[in-house]
């Protein structure tokens, strides 16, 4: 298989988010969610960029999941609550970090057991306050993992044994082994980035276990084999990506959230599609979204 197994980037919605994150795909409704932490919003188009529809969140959001029970759940600074695709409401679930005022969400995912894996961190972006947590069935997030700055993609191997997670700030993706009953082990760093230019970001894993990592003010993304071996990278136009998705019916269509936050007048003079939902076609599938199992709880 040729290593250019992708086609070009190109634009779905030029959406000019100031944060976007938390890109997923949503197969019941053939549809794409995702967030503007910054701006406080939810965004959702088509595969092709139609049917859109935008609604307020009412603090800045990280991520958003469905759930077993119907709902959505979404992570948002200082609280974990559900929101409803038909009326936009919010609906407070649990308090999160309420001893960390300064932490807010960062990036979520659910791994193939319905778990839900997010991240915290210091939206000033200079203490080591940010953790890991892990959501089960009882609906209740423990910490697995902490003393991150900002936490980054969750994301785990086709077979589920492995957990992959970002420290953003310290330049490196951690890989720990993931046992059945979702507890972390053995942690040990799976890419290093100081020196390559800019920060590694949200990812997303492929059906042949390559780790696909977003990086932040590097105009690409970069992609590693299972053993953490670079591959190649795939180039962006504009700076700051942020996040990717597969997606589509067949889980081929990588969906991708870019950023303007932190580009100067200049910089955006010379990118004006920074902050644009990307898109682009993969040779190899993706592995799905999961669905966050809730148990009995409403």
């Amino acid at each position: 298989m040729s290593m250019q197994d992708y086609s070009a980037p190109e634009v779905l919605w030029e959406v000019g988010a100031t944060l976007g994150e938390g890109v997923l795909w949503h197969a019941p409704s053939a549809s794409v969610y995702f967030v503007d932490i910054k701006q406080q919003r939810i965004h959702r188009c088509d595969a092709r960029g139609g049917r859109r529809m935008s609604w307020d969140a009412p603090a800045q959001i990280g991520f958003l999941t469905p759930t077993s029970n119907g709902r959505w759940l979404a992570g948002l600074k200082g609280s974990l609550q559900y929101f409803d695709p038909a009326t936009g409401a919010f609906t407070h679930y649990c308090a999160l970090e309420p001893e960390q005022p300064n932490n807010r969400s960062n990036d979520g995912y659910v791994d193939a057991q319905g778990r839900l894996w997010f991240g915290t961190m210091d939206d000033g972006q200079q203490l080591a306050t940010g953790a890991l947590y892990c959501c089960g069935a009882d609906g209740v997030p423990r910490r697995a993992d902490s003393h991150y700055i900002i936490t980054n993609g969750p994301a785990c191997s086709p077979d589920g044994a492995t957990l992959y997670h970002t420290d953003t700030l310290g330049l490196q993706t951690f890989a720990f082994r993931l046992d059945a009953a979702g507890q972390l082990h053995d942690k040990r760093v799976f890419a290093r980035f100081a020196g390559r230019g800019g920060h590694p970001d949200g990812m997303a894993v492929d059906t042949l276990g390559r780790v696909w990592i977003a990086i932040f003010g590097g105009s690409r993304i970069e992609r590693y084999s299972a053993d953490g071996e670079y591959l190649d990278s795939i180039a962006l136009p504009c700076s700051n990506i942020t996040k990717l998705a597969f997606g589509g019916p067949d889980l081929r269509t990588v969906f991708i959230t870019t950023a303007r936050k932190e580009l100067s007048a200049a910089a955006l003079e010379q990118q004006p599609l920074a902050g644009a939902l990307f898109t682009l076609h993969s040779e190899v599938a993706g592995l799905p979204a999961h669905v966050l199992q809730l148990g009995g709880r409403a």
